[in-house]
């Protein structure tokens, strides 16, 4: 049953990510995450432009919004189960599925056609383990 519900959530999780214009995947991305941390993410110093995203005042960059899509699909997945506390310290932490790198890092800094997919197992793993 628990496979289950977190592919369902899995499901919800990426329609949302594809579906939401790049404005609402920033705003929910907020709500979850900060804005710090998504700032963080944007790559951008001031979280004043993370406002101007989430309210369509200013478009990310391409990179940037697909950056943010794949941290939104991973964070509406964890956030079915958990409290956003806990979805920060998991974007924030080291984590061992990931040879001990943060995902938030990864995603920053790392090759999105490679970094996204093993960010997002490793999501659907901590999921999966409830």
């Amino acid at each position: 049953m628990a496979t289950s519900t977190t592919a369902r959530g899995d499901l919800r999780a990426f329609q949302g990510s594809i579906r939401l214009s790049s404005a609402e995947v920033t705003a929910r991305l907020r709500e979850i995450l900060g804005a710090k941390l998504v700032a963080y993410l944007g790559s951008v110093k001031e979280t004043r432009a993370v406002r101007q995203w989430a309210d369509g005042e200013r478009e990310p960059s391409a990179e940037v919004v697909t950056r943010l899509r794949i941290a939104y699909h991973a964070a509406a997945l964890l956030r079915e189960k958990d409290s956003a506390a806990v979805v920060q310290a998991w974007f924030q932490g080291m984590n061992p599925r990931l040879d001990d790198v943060a995902p938030a890092r990864l995603l920053r800094e790392g090759d999105l056609e490679q970094v996204g997919p093993a960010v997002l197992a490793a999501a659907r793993a901590f999921a999966a383990q409830g």
